[in-house]
């Protein structure tokens, strides 16, 4: 029989990568403990110490309201205006 090949989440590499820089365990505990050769824990591990130099390296951009959330915002200011003069005007008809 043909075994399925099991696909892991970037959360889960992550968590394994991170457990194994800690080493708090050993490589042999730790393929025990999630169920996975050394060999793939020690990749996992490497790639993501090179890869974490890139967290730093991007800046991150500024979220500026732009011209369109501006309109947006005084759209939303016109109708609740619009909404509460309705309400008002509802109170005073008695209904």
């Amino acid at each position: 029989m043909k075994k399925n090949r099991r696909k892991f989440t970037s959360a889960f590499k992550a968590k394994v990568a991170i457990d194994a820089i800690r080493e708090r365990e050993t490589l042999a505990n730790l393929s025990t403990k999630y169920e996975l050769l050394p060999t793939i824990i020690s990749k996992w591990k490497q790639e993501f110490i090179e890869l974490a130099k890139q967290v730093f390296d991007k800046k991150q951009p500024i979220d500026e309201p732009t011209e369109d959330t501006d309109m947006l915002y005084s759209k939303i200011g016109k109708l609740e205006m619009e909404n509460d003069f309705l309400k008002k005007s509802l109170k005073k008809a008695g209904l």
